[in-house]
């Protein structure tokens, strides 16, 4: 009588949670939250592509820039978030750093978060006061023969910017000393004012900055040149091996939100991003097409976190 009951309890809660998916969406605003500032790469690209996926559903969707702690706040509050579909997280690749940096997490990062749908991949610039060096060797010259001279900006201990530029000193066989920010917006004011060194960027909050001849792009961290940036070599191209670092932005939700209303979301989405508009807007921001399914974006997901332990462990990165 008892496993009657349960069985019933169970066939119940899932008629209900179907119907509520069917219903998705009900009118009901749907949140955004972005774990970064506002003005950030994954900031502004989340705008641009919500906003048409806004108008392709008749729904509102609320941008919420939870700051703090290398997006892991952001991030906790998604993880806690009722799984109705109305509330998302659009993170960065920091994603899948946090866990080898935050030990005491209060989420995990694959059993509490479903993959939704890549939203682009972004060549990280290697940006320098515009009068200071004219290639990478000239940076990592400098920096060797004066060691403990040069600083770096990120947007956090742990985050994607950090472990960029760590990744890339390892293959400098170089040092510098690590200065955080809040996000890019307040690192690339101190690379203009020459107070840091260098700082990888995402173009789209420095591209403005660089096109105003305020900033010197002189590489990029990703495997091949960006098409923003032809004229831009990679880390690779600049002489150092083993210095790429490929920076992405994706969408999440709490990980037991309906099956249908995911895939109703990544639906949505994907047609957002084929939208002529918003590829041009991404376009723009340097934005490379990422078309991946659910599923290998959450492969992606799960290989980049034991990879990322490993560059942890050898770079010595710590989020204190």
């Amino acid at each position: 009588m008892l496993r009657l009951t349960m069985a019933l309890v169970a066939a119940t809660f899932a008629s209900a949670t179907s119907l509520h998916a069917q219903g998705w969406p009900a009118g009901q605003p749907i949140k955004v939250v972005i774990p970064f500032t506002a003005g950030s790469a994954t900031d502004v690209i989340a705008r641009t592509v919500f906003e048409q996926v806004g108008s392709q559903i008749g729904q509102t969707f609320v941008i919420d820039n939870r700051v703090g702690a290398s997006g892991t706040l952001g991030a906790s509050a998604v993880a806690k978030a009722d799984p109705d579909g109305y509330t998302l997280l659009v993170n960065s690749s920091s994603h899948t750093i946090t866990p080898s940096t935050f030990p005491n997490l209060p989420y995990d990062t694959e059993k509490d978060f479903a993959a939704v749908i890549p939203l682009a991949n972004l060549a990280n610039v290697l940006v320098v006061a515009p009068t200071k060096y004219k290639s990478v060797k000239e940076l990592v010259d400098a920096g060797l023969a004066k060691p403990g001279t040069l600083n770096y900006a990120t947007a956090g201990a742990g985050s994607a910017s950090h472990v960029n530029a760590e990744r890339f000193l390892l293959a400098a066989k170089a040092k510098a000393q690590h200065v955080p920010f809040k996000g890019a917006p307040e690192a690339l004011r101190e690379i203009v004012a020459d107070r840091i060194d260098f700082y990888f960027t995402p173009l789209a909050p420095a591209r403005g900055l660089i096109n105003d001849g305020k900033l010197a792009a002189i590489a990029v961290s990703s495997s091949q040149r960006s098409k923003a940036l032809p004229n831009v070599p990679t880390t690779i191209e600049g002489g150092f091996p083993n210095s790429e670092y490929n920076f992405w932005i994706g969408v999440f939700a709490p990980s037991k939100t309906p099956a249908p209303v995911l895939e109703r979301l990544h639906k949505e989405i994907a047609a957002a991003l084929a939208n002529p508009g918003v590829q041009e807007k991404l376009t723009k921001l340097g934005a490379d097409p990422m078309p991946m399914s659910a599923n290998d974006f959450r492969a992606l997901i799960g290989k980049e976190i034991k990879d990322n332990a490993a560059l942890v462990k050898a770079a010595g990165i710590s989020a204190k």
